[in-house]
């Protein structure tokens, strides 16, 4: 059957000093709970929908400024094609769409 730790000194250390150590090594050490990051909040469909929505509307204004920034010679390359698709999206049909509910989760 296996015994304890050997003794670091010629005798074994008595009660009041191993609690001793054993305090002072647990204000050195980090506490377990302090390392963990928090998880982040759930997002409901709906909302990470908009979130998505939101940022596509916002991309899609920036390729706008981008083509208008385009100087008349590369009007008609395949960037200022690219371009120009991206800014005749309708998004405003796809933002009326909305993911149905879940189980009274949203």
């Amino acid at each position: 059957m296996p015994r304890g730790r050997e003794p670091e000194g010629s005798t074994a250390l008595t009660n009041a000093e191993r609690q001793a150590r054993f305090r002072a090594r647990r204000l050195t050490l980090p506490s377990p709970g302090a390392a963990k990051s928090p998880r982040p909040a759930r997002r409901s469909r709906s909302k990470r929908w908009n979130a998505a929505l939101a940022k596509m509307i916002a991309v899609q204004a920036e390729c706008a400024a981008w083509f208008e920034a385009l100087p008349e010679s590369l009007r008609d390359s395949t960037t200022a094609a690219a371009l120009q698709e991206l800014i005749d999206l309708d998004l405003d049909t796809i933002a009326t769409v909305q993911p149905p509910p879940g189980y009274g989760r949203d």
